[in-house]
C-alpha cells in the first residue's frame, strides 16, 4: 500500500465546509467522488483540517492510501476534469507510508481580509466593515497573542479536543489599499479560533475594548468574554508546512 498527499484549493461558498456531512455539500465529498469514478474504486481521503462552511483555501492538503503507484500528473489533469469549478487538484506526490496530512503539519497560515467600501466583487470575499479601525491598537494587540499558548477564549464550545493548547508565531495586520489583512500562523488551531481572534481584535480596533481588556479575554479562558465571530466568507487557509522527512 502507498500513501499520497493531494493538494488542493477551493472557494468553499458553495460548501459546508471539508469534511463528509450526511446532509450538506462538502469538499471532501466532491473530491472522494471524482477520485472513485477515476481510479474505479472507493477511496477514502482524509483530509488536514476542518474547514467550517464557507471558509475557503489556498492551499489544502489530504491524503489517501492505493495499492499501485499512480501516475500523478495524469491523475491531476483527470480530477480537475471531474472536479466543480470551485475546486483544483495542484499536486498529488507519494510520501512515507507513515505521513498524515493532519498530525505530521508543523504549522497552518490563515488569512482574514476585510475591506471597508462596498465592492461587489468583494461579496463572499471578504469582510465588509464601514466603521474605522486603528490598525496600529490591533497589531499591538496581536503582538500579546504569543503570551499565551491556551486559547480556550477563542474556541467553539463543546469541542472534543483534548487540549486547547495553541503556538502562534505569527499574528499581524496589514494594508493594502482599502482592504486589510490579517495573517496568523500557529502549529495548529481550534475551532472557530481565527473568527473570534478577528472579532475580538476589530473590538479593539474600533475603541470598544482596550489591549488590556484583550489580555484579560485571553486570561479568562471563557468564549463568553471574546468578541462575535467574524463570517466565515472571508477566511482562508493559505498555507501548510510539513517536514521535508515524509516526502519521497
Amino acid at each position: 500500500m502507498k500513501r499520497y498527499f493531494i493538494e488542493i484549493m477551493y472557494d468553499g461558498s458553495n460548501y459546508h465546509g471539508w469534511q463528509v456531512q450526511s446532509n450538506s455539500i462538502t469538499v471532501q465529498e466532491q473530491l472522494e467522488k471524482a477520485m472513485a469514478t477515476i481510479l474505479s474504486e472507493k477511496i477514502g481521503v482524509m483530509g488536514a483540517g476542518r474547514t467550517d462552511a464557507g471558509v475557503h483555501a489556498k492551499q489544502f492538503f489530504a491524503h489517501f492510501d492505493y495499492d499501485s503507484n499512480l501516475t500523478c500528473s495524469n491523475i491531476v489533469y483527470r480530477l480537475n476534469s471531474f472536479l466543480p469549478e470551485d475546486i483544483s487538484v495542484k499536486s498529488i506526490r507519494k510520501v512515507k507510508t507513515t505521513a498524515h496530512c493532519r498530525f505530521d503539519a508543523i504549522s497552518r497560515t490563515y488569512e482574514y481580509v476585510v475591506y471597508k467600501n462596498k465592492n461587489p466583487f468583494m461579496v463572499n470575499r471578504a469582510y465588509l466593515l464601514h466603521k474605522h479601525v486603528d490598525m496600529e491598537l490591533m497589531n499591538k494587540a496581536a503582538s500579546r497573542l504569543f503570551d499565551f499558548i491556551d486559547f480556550t477564549s477563542f474556541s467553539k464550545l463543546h469541542t472534543q479536543t483534548k487540549t486547547n493548547n495553541c503556538k502562534i508565531n505569527k499574528a499581524v495586520w496589514e494594508q493594502k489599499g482599502d482592504t486589510l489583512i490579517f495573517t496568523i500562523q500557529a502549529d495548529r488551531f481550534l475551532r472557530n479560533m481565527v473568527r473570534a481572534i478577528v472579532g475580538t481584535l476589530i473590538n479593539v480596533g474600533v475603541g470598544k475594548i482596550s489591549i488590556d481588556d484583550f489580555v484579560q479575554i485571553i486570561k479568562s479562558k471563557d468564549r463568553a468574554q471574546a468578541g462575535t465571530s467574524v463570517p466565515a466568507n472571508a477566511l482562508y487557509l493559505t498555507k501548510i508546512r510539513y517536514p521535508k522527512s515524509i516526502w519521497l
